[in-house]
Parts: C-alpha cells; sequence; structure tokens
C-alpha cells in the first residue's frame, strides 16, 4: 500500500507521527468556511458552543475515516459563527472505561461539571455509526490498512455518509486503537449508543474527565 505521494505506508502508526502528517486535513479546513458561503458544503452540526472532553482507557473501531468538516455555533457568546472541526467517524465502535465531563457556568452559582462513567466493568461502551467532531485528540494510536492522503469525498471505509468535500485531505482505516484516549469535542453522534454501567453526577466547580 502507498500513500498520495507513492511512498510505502506500513500497517502500524505511532499516533504522534499521525498527528504530524494530518496537520494539512486541519490547515485546509479554511478552505471550509468559503465552501459553506458559497453554498457547496453544508455544515454538519449545529453546535451549542459548550465544548466537552471525553477520555477512555482503550477505543477499538472497525472502518476508520477522518476529515475536516464544520459546525455552526449558537452558543450565546458568537450565535452564527463557523466552527471548524475534525470529524471522526467509526463503523463499529468499543470504548473501555468512558468518561465524558462538560463544565456548565451558571449565575450565581458558578461551574457546575457534569461527568458521566461507563464501560467500566467487563462490558465495554459500544458504537454503531459514531460521528465525532473535535478540535483536539490526544492518544497513542495503532492503525492497519492506513490510506493517508485521500480525497475526503471518495471515503469508503467508515460509515455511510462519512465523507467531506472534493479535493480535501483525510484518512482511512479498516481498523484502529486508541489507547489513553483524550479529546476535547463539540458534537457526537451515533446510530446507536449502548453504555453498561452508566452512572452520572453534577457537583460544584471543575471536575472533568482530564
Amino acid at each position: 500500500m502507498k500513500d498520495a505521494q507513492g511512498r510505502p505506508v506500513t500497517g502500524r502508526v505511532r499516533w504522534r507521527k499521525f498527528a504530524v502528517l494530518a496537520v494539512p486535513g486541519f490547515a485546509a479546513t479554511a478552505a471550509l468556511a468559503i465552501a459553506l458561503a458559497d453554498g457547496a458544503l453544508a455544515a454538519s452540526f449545529a453546535v451549542s458552543g459548550q465544548q466537552f472532553k471525553v477520555s477512555a482507557k482503550s477505543l477499538d473501531g472497525d472502518g476508520f475515516a477522518q476529515y475536516g468538516g464544520v459546525d455552526g455555533q449558537v452558543g450565546k457568546d458568537k450565535p452564527g459563527d463557523l466552527l471548524p472541526v475534525a470529524i471522526t467517524a467509526i463503523k463499529k465502535a468499543e470504548l473501555r472505561d468512558l468518561c465524558q465531563s462538560v463544565v456548565i457556568g451558571i449565575p450565581f452559582i458558578g461551574d457546575v461539571s457534569l461527568n458521566l462513567k461507563a464501560g467500566g466493568g467487563k462490558d465495554p461502551v459500544k458504537a454503531k455509526d459514531l460521528f465525532v467532531d473535535a478540535t483536539q485528540l490526544r492518544g497513542n494510536a495503532e492503525f492497519k490498512q492506513l490510506e493517508i492522503g485521500r480525497d475526503a469525498s471518495t471515503l469508503d471505509k467508515g460509515p455511510n455518509n462519512a465523507q467531506g468535500m472534493q479535493g480535501l485531505f483525510a484518512q482511512q482505516a479498516d481498523h484502529v486503537t486508541i489507547n489513553d484516549l483524550q479529546q476535547v469535542a463539540w458534537a457526537t453522534n451515533a446510530a446507536t449508543f449502548t453504555l453498561s454501567g452508566l452512572s452520572m453526577d453534577i457537583a460544584k466547580g471543575k471536575r472533568e474527565c482530564f
């Protein structure tokens, strides 16, 4: 297997090296705002303007795709602004020790944290046709049959409709494993999301997953 420049690509890639290679894709998101304004691309999601953090001990996924996109913000600070995001799409995913946290500022009370945890026992969290719109992602990753530099409009390994704008940078793989996952996200959606051992708590102050 070779990349877009004709160079051989191995089946395993460390996350730091992958992140360096993915830089052109994130830089290309500036063009997405222009395309959106011209009506060439629909915003993938209208987000609340409130980001949240997600962590997991491990993520195993079949059918991985990643490409640039744009979300429309509807938060009170900058309503209508466009938010460039990296869209990660996975056909089938299993996550262990999943944590999701969001901090909300409430007048006269201050910061309030909402924390959700699941998949801490023998049964992992399971998701089908998972899409995550994120601005930060960290972890140690391994990919199988990785393709880097794929045209975003031609992606075919992820879920249905997991494609970006023609001519933009993208990557995909048959399988992905990410350990010690840390992610700052703005939106998550899935066809099905099974949370085993679900627990949720609300506390005053900042108590985030990482």
